[in-house]
């Protein structure tokens, strides 16, 4: 998992296709998030920049299309629709109000992959930094290292998710919440764990830290500037 294609948010109620799916895609260097409902989407997609969606039509409460509507002035990011067999109208639908692509249900896993793969060459235009380096220290992303004072130190792909975001947000606050979303912990308690892990990496003194700062009442924030 060190050279991860691209972050994929799968939608869909059921969760033996959300595991399976997400299973297959790991298995194949993609970066995945789940979602149970469509309005557990829209939480997750407020804070994280995803490359792709692969979202359910038929789901209790708003259905996939719905969600689709709802957003569609503001959702910059590919879709590609899980249709039931048959439906042909909800294909059709689907790609009337913005989808990018559909695969019917049962589907084989390798023509997802080359699904994504394909919308994922036309649509990935933004190289976000993976190497940064401030004062003495270097965070490498690719290698999942950090480097400091002639030392280095692994970090993991929670830890990377993590810097990923913060690095290429400068002077961006996360809040608890949204760390919990991007890393599907939902424990406060786990996240400052990660934060004190992040530090003692990262900061000379990371009791006193320059850089990964606590914002009272609001969150963290990394300075690199």
């Amino acid at each position: 998992m060190d050279n991860l294609i691209a972050h994929i948010l799968v939608v869909d109620d059921d969760d033996g296709i959300r595991s399976l799916v997400k299973k297959y895609l790991n298995e194949n260097n993609y970066l995945v998030t789940t979602a149970i409902s469509a309005e557990d989407a829209l939480e997750k997609i407020k804070i994280i920049e995803f490359d792709l969606i692969i979202l359910d039509i038929m789901m209790p409460g708003k259905n996939g299309l719905e969600f689709i509507e709802e957003n569609k002035k503001t959702l910059e990011t590919p879709v590609i629709l899980l249709t039931a067999k048959g439906e042909a109208n909800e294909r059709i639908e689907g790609l009337e109000v913005g989808a990018d692509d559909y695969l019917p249900k049962p589907f084989e896993p390798r023509e997802l992959i080359l699904r994504i793969e394909n919308i994922i060459k036309k649509t990935k235009k933004i190289n976000f930094k993976r190497i940064i380096e401030f004062e003495n220290i270097k965070i490498d992303l690719n290698k999942l290292l950090i480097s400091k004072n002639n030392k280095e130190f692994k970090i993991n792909n929670t830890e990377k998710m993590i810097l990923e975001k913060m690095i290429n947000n400068p002077g961006k606050t996360f809040s608890r919440e949204d760390i919990g979303l991007l890393t599907n912990l939902d424990k406060e308690r786990s996240i400052d764990v990660i934060i004190t892990r992040l530090r003692k990496k990262i900061e000379m003194d990371p009791k006193n830290p320059k850089f990964l700062q606590t914002i009272r009442g609001e969150g963290y924030v990394l300075w690199i500037e």
